[in-house]
């Protein structure tokens, strides 16, 4: 996958999650579940799907709980071992994943990564994405990673990421913090006109993701 693609779909996303009511409201992570659950087609166990994210058991029960009070997903006992907990996806989840795809897709615009791409594509992509876990900060530092040279101000990562302006404002000033970006003020009227640029550290991190990203694979779906 390159990278331009996968800032795309979670440009994508991130502005389709701020329209969505906030009971109803899906982590990029908790979309990506359904995804893989429609994909497979088959029950999973907890245990596996936390595999697939490199996440830790507690983090992907809390995912799955809220997919499940939300009726996304049904949660069961194994046939095998009854401590293993296996997650399915409903036929509502299913219905959820389609209108998500959708309207991420119609989120990308015209002459960006996959704009032309159909929404079941979508999926596969998040299901492959869903691999891969970034904090907002973590978009940040990939938005000016993938700029080469170029800084951006606040305003332009808010445009670029499509998350709201707090959010990439404490993002920014915790990766400063950290030493993984710095800001350029002079002649800035705002903090939030002034440059932000990646600190050499900041670029070695970035690359790393960057280079996480690109060995993700994409599969196509099955055909019936």
């Amino acid at each position: 996958m390159e990278l331009r693609e996968y800032m795309s779909v979670r440009r994508a996303y991130n502005l389709v999650r701020q329209e969505t009511d906030a009971s109803r409201r899906l982590t990029f992570e908790e979309f990506a579940i359904l995804c893989r659950l429609d994909f497979v087609d088959e029950p999973l166990k907890t245990s596996t799907i936390a595999e697939y994210q490199g996440a830790l058991r507690p983090t992907m029960t809390h995912r799955t709980n809220h997919l499940a009070k939300l009726g996304f997903i049904d949660r069961g006992e194994g046939l095998v071992d009854r401590r293993n907990i296996v997650c399915s996806i409903s036929e509502e989840g299913r219905e959820h994943v389609r209108y998500l795809a959708e309207a991420t897709r119609s989120q990308i615009s015209t002459g960006q990564p996959l704009a032309r791409t159909a929404a079941d594509r979508i999926c596969r992509y998040v299901d492959a994405m869903g691999s891969v876990y970034c904090t907002a900060g973590e978009l940040v530092l990939l938005a000016l990673y993938s700029k080469g040279e170029e800084p951006s101000t606040v305003t332009q990562l808010v445009e670029s990421l499509g998350l709201l302006q707090p959010t990439v404002s404490m993002s920014v000033s915790s990766l400063i913090e950290n030493g993984l970006v710095y800001r350029n003020q002079d002649n800035a009227i705002s903090a939030r006109s002034s440059y932000i640029y990646l600190t050499d550290e900041g670029r070695e991190v970035a690359k790393d993701i960057a280079s996480q990203i690109s060995a993700v694979i994409v599969h196509r779906k099955p055909r019936g």
